[in-house]
């Protein structure tokens, strides 16, 4: 998965269970971005991601893996 893919799981995730959701992709350093849903809030890297990674970014917005 990438990070334009993991902003539209995101945002898709975020409608479904009410949350708001922002993504800013000029509040982080290079190929970064700032994504929020809810109050929760993580950066997301533009290029892959990892199985490792993703699980980090998922605890980050507190999000179930298999919600996702």
């Amino acid at each position: 998965m990438n990070g334009r893919e993991f902003v539209r799981r995101a945002r898709r995730h975020a409608a479904n269970t009410g949350k708001q959701f922002k993504f800013n992709p000029v509040r982080g350093k290079g190929s970064h971005g700032l994504l929020q849903v809810g109050e929760r809030r993580t950066i997301v890297k533009h290029s892959e991601i990892g199985p490792g990674l993703l699980a980090s970014m998922l605890k980050d917005l507190g999000i179930n893996r298999k919600d996702f």
